[in-house]
């Protein structure tokens, strides 16, 4: 059975989503990754957001995102947490970060939301939300996302697929096109065993359904990377996006 992961890699170009802290007793990588990927077509994923970051030659590519509605975002709080909104940019309908296709919809970010219990040191509730105004422009490339049933928790051996702009090899540079990838889930129980002294919570994810959080590595067998897992945070989503 194949599923569709509801967020895309959110991982930044700058210090990797500001999230490449140590964590326990591994430092974990600074490149964003969609190890084994192959190019998505344009409109594919039409819930796939660019967050980016203007700088003084333009703007970057910083992290993933998914509409949500015509006005929110969804995204992981380690993306948000220090960010500035007068530099900060949601866009929709990007496929080529290379190239303007035309489809693209830039809206400078308005309010962040930041889940109230995000703790950086181990990412636990590592979910955020950004508003935007004026709304988003639904079109045949540009549609909301649709969000999981609330604890509808995703059953290890699922296969999902996962998208973003990252590295297609460990080391290697990002990728300007949209990629996609197949990955399994991996149970909390051999993902805890893979990480040692690295707390996996309950609504985390290893390797398949969710917001990119982190990992050790890209696409180490040994090391599958972690997701939040949207369904554990679905009320809170569908609170803060009203």
């Amino acid at each position: 059975m194949l599923r569709l992961c509801i967020l895309a890699v959110s991982l930044s170009l700058a210090v990797a989503v500001p999230y490449i802290p140590l964590l326990g007793a591994k430092e974990l990588p600074s490149l964003p990754r969609i190890v084994g990927g192959e190019d998505a077509t344009p409109g594919e994923f039409p819930y796939q957001v660019s967050i980016q970051k203007q700088g003084l030659f333009g703007r970057s590519h910083m992290c993933g995102a998914s509409v949500l509605n015509d006005h929110h975002v969804l995204t992981a709080a380690h993306c948000l947490k220090g960010a500035n909104t007068n530099s900060l940019y949601v866009v929709m309908g990007e496929y080529d970060l290379g190239k303007n296709s035309g489809d693209e919809q830039v809206i400078v970010a308005g309010e962040l939301v930041i889940h109230e219990h995000y703790d950086a040191a181990t990412y636990t509730n590592d979910v955020g939300i950004i508003r935007v105004v004026p709304s988003i422009t639904f079109n045949d490339k540009v549609t909301a996302v649709d969000l999981p049933a609330e604890m509808g928790l995703v059953e290890a051996g699922t296969e999902c697929v996962t998208t973003g702009w990252g590295a297609t090899e460990e080391g290697g540079s990002s990728s300007d096109i949209l990629k996609k990838v197949t990955v399994p889930v991996v149970s909390d129980a051999d993902c805890r065993a893979s990480y040692g002294i690295t707390d996996i919570a309950d609504h985390m994810l290893c390797a398949g359904h969710g917001i990119t959080s982190w990992g050790y590595g890209c696409a180490r067998p040994d090391y599958p990377g972690v997701y939040t897992e949207v369904a554990y945070f679905v009320d809170w989503i569908n609170r803060h996006s009203a």
